[in-house]
């Protein structure tokens, strides 16, 4: 079978490169496509797979094989509307199985095509969209959904969403639960107190980090509720202890920024525009608790992220994240500062239910891996040859 696959999101970063390697700095529907990418490649020794870019692949991606080409189609303006419709409609290759892990299809999709809703949260929140993003997310999903023959989400959550908003049936959405950055290591060889000294220098060294942090990681945007967070450790009755948000601006974020100031925290709070993945890991393993106080998730990979490295996790009680998060997450209301701050203080002096935590943690990890995504995906794409 010769599957083609769109690999758009792996190559053109939405939120700029990575300082230090120059490859795009991926997160969401961008980390999605690459690990499914690096994933199908390791664990499909069957199929043959075409992979349309609008560019050269970047040097992380796997390298050319006899069963694995890149095609670059051009123009690159309105790439999948316009270069991936004239690729189709002009039969210039022909794939068995076409698979767009975004929400959108080229207009000529071959017969056999597959797409992946992370979230609906366009449906869910639309205030917190800019119109022009909105208006393509909406109506361009909706063409999509009404052409493809599956398709994939990351969370039951998501599941139910589409099947709600679109009206297709069960049967053609496929849950198939998202693993964790693969340049994120081995955590537990790691957590001896010598290590963590070391990182500990690094975070004062590199960042200007020094004594006790909460931790956020994720994009600047409404629907992350970081203004939300920020007014919750506002009440938070503890002098020696800071908030660190690490992430990049997304939009509309201009009230995430002006918060520390409206609640008069602004020398406790320290905002991180990027942090390599390298060096993720070290945040994650010094932070007294992580905290992702989302409004809506599709899944919520820094839950995972968080606990793989022993930092207990705070999050909403909404949407996917408690499929994220388990038994080993502390939830909140995410409309109540007052239920986030209680919470994190719950955390931050119980050191017993730290402890707890973070062993939950450790299981609910190995629950989820970028391997199973991708054969799960693969299953579901054979199927659609078996079952036609």
């Amino acid at each position: 079978m010769l599957i083609g696959i769109n690999g758009y999101e792996a190559v053109i970063p939405r939120f700029g490169y990575d300082q230090k390697t120059d490859l795009p700095a991926r997160v969401g529907s961008g980390e999605y496509c690459f690990e499914l990418l690096l994933n199908l490649n390791k664990i499909d020794k069957k199929n043959s797979y075409i992979i349309y870019l609008p560019q050269s692949p970047t040097s992380d991606l796997p390298n050319e094989s006899s069963r694995w080409h890149y095609k670059i189609v051009r123009p690159r303006t309105m790439w999948t509307l316009v270069g991936l419709s004239l690729e189709f409609l002009l039969r210039r290759s022909k794939p068995d199985v076409f698979f767009s892990p975004t929400h959108y299809l080229p207009i000529f999709a071959p017969n056999k095509s597959v797409i992946s809703i992370l979230d609906v949260s366009y449906v869910r929140y639309p205030a917190l969209f800019r119109k022009s993003d909105l208006n393509q997310l909406t109506k361009w999903t909706r063409y999509s959904v009404g052409k493809a023959r599956q398709v994939f989400t990351i969370s039951k959550s998501s599941k139910d969403d589409i099947i709600k908003e679109y009206g297709i049936a069960e049967s053609r959405v496929v849950v198939t639960y998202p693993g964790i950055k693969s340049e994120i290591r081995n955590p537990k060889s790691e957590t001896n107190s010598k290590f963590k000294m070391q990182n500990s220098k690094l975070l004062d060294r590199k960042y200007g980090i020094g004594g006790q942090y909460i931790l956020f990681v994720g994009t600047l945007q409404p629907r992350k509720n970081v203004a939300r967070l920020i007014e919750a450790f506002s009440r938070i009755e503890r002098s020696d202890i800071s908030l660190i948000v690490i992430g990049k601006k997304g939009w509309l974020y201009e009230e995430i920024l002006e918060a520390p100031k409206k609640f008069d925290i602004e020398d406790k709070v320290k905002f991180l525009d990027f942090v390599p993945d390298e060096d993720l890991p070290v945040f994650y393993k010094n932070a007294v608790c992580f905290v992702l106080p989302s409004l809506y998730e599709g899944f919520g990979l820094p839950v995972l992220e968080a606990m793989k490295y022993g930092c207990p996790v705070v999050t909403s009680n909404v949407s996917s994240l408690p499929e994220a998060g388990g038994n080993a997450a502390l939830y909140v209301d995410p409309e109540s500062a007052d239920d986030i701050a209680a919470k994190i203080e719950k955390v931050l002096n119980d050191e017993k239910l730290r402890k707890d935590m973070i062993e939950k943690g450790y299981k609910q990890v190995k629950k989820f891996s970028w391997e199973k995504t991708a054969r799960e995906t693969l299953k579901a794409l054979e199927g659609l040859m078996i079952n036609d």
